[in-house]
């Protein structure tokens, strides 16, 4: 089996990639990686519920923490994950060959289309307040411009993110292209974010089929309602860093709506036609079709 190997560092006003390097891995170990803003908090949920059985009061942002998000730095950040008794689930947001991809652990990839990534996005980044701000670029550490507040104009938003490779965060291009390729090593599950919509339990079942979960049949109702959009925006302090401090309008406005296609009022059809160009240039069809709808071959 030839493993993905780690052949460089990212760092930027969220990224320290080094965190990976000192990770010592379980057994048991379970990575959720996106590119962002594509399900990450909704997967962090859904796994928490069905390994816990349903319980209302997990922190669930607290006990899956994102590893290589700089702030907190890794000195504080890695003795909290080795002092963590239960089974570990991990987020990440880079792309492979920037993290020590482990046989030992296994990996759920969520895909989603990169125009309700952006969408999704701006809606993270223009409710973002000061503190926000300050502990991604004031605290030491920071490699690299510091984050900058957006552009009023959302369509101002979409085209910077499209000619500066995901700016101002980091690029999808990598970060999908580089979980596609390793999608039939066996340890790795690809999730989509329009079929978890369109069949949640479905893929619940899938998802917890793949990592070994056992599920508590007696609580699947309740498992499922806790996993619901309407009940994590109503809940959201729970799963939302730092329970929500870094937006004023609270937590709800990070899990937000849950929709795809809103870019679909701004974006001409010139537009999409220039993205889906692109995409298959840089994923090629099979991977560019999968990202935009969830269909076609994923192993």
């Amino acid at each position: 089996m030839q493993w993905p190997e780690k052949t460089r560092e990212i760092h930027s006003h969220h990224f320290d990639s080094t965190i990976w390097n000192d990770l010592v891995f379980r057994d048991d170990d379970i990575v959720i990686s996106t590119y962002a803003k594509s399900g990450t908090t909704w997967m962090q949920q859904i796994l928490a519920q069905m390994m816990f059985g349903g319980d209302p009061e997990l922190e669930v942002a607290e006990m899956s923490p994102w590893l290589d998000l700089r702030v907190p730095p890794k000195e504080i950040k890695l003795p909290v994950v080795e002092a963590q008794t239960h089974r570990r689930f991990l987020k990440t947001h880079l792309p492979v060959d920037a993290l020590v991809y482990s046989p030992k652990a296994k990996y759920v990839y969520i895909g989603r289309d990169a125009r309700d990534v952006v969408w999704s996005f701006y809606n993270h980044h223009v409710n973002a307040n000061q503190s926000w701000y300050d502990a991604l670029n004031e605290t030491p550490g920071r490699v690299g411009p510091p984050i900058e507040p957006p552009p009023d104009d959302i369509r101002q938003y979409w085209r910077d993110w499209m000619d500066r490779d995901g700016f101002p965060f980091w690029s999808f291009w990598d970060n999908a292209r580089s979980w596609w390729e390793i999608r039939e090593l066996p340890n790795i599950l690809l999730v989509h974010f329009t079929t978890l919509k369109n069949d949640m339990p479905g893929e619940m079942r899938r998802i917890a089929s793949f990592l070994d979960i056992k599920i508590d049949e007696s609580r699947w109702d309740t498992i499922v309602e806790y996993c619901r959009f309407d009940w994590m925006k109503a809940n959201a302090t729970k799963s939302v860093p730092l329970g929500g401090a870094f937006w004023d309008a609270g937590a709800g406005v990070f899990i937000n709506k849950g929709v795809n296609g809103r870019w679909s009022e701004t974006l001409t059809a010139e537009d999409c036609e220039e993205y889906e160009q692109r995409a298959v240039k840089k994923l090629g069809a099979d991977a560019a079709r999968w990202f935009a709808t969830g269909e076609g071959p994923v192993k």
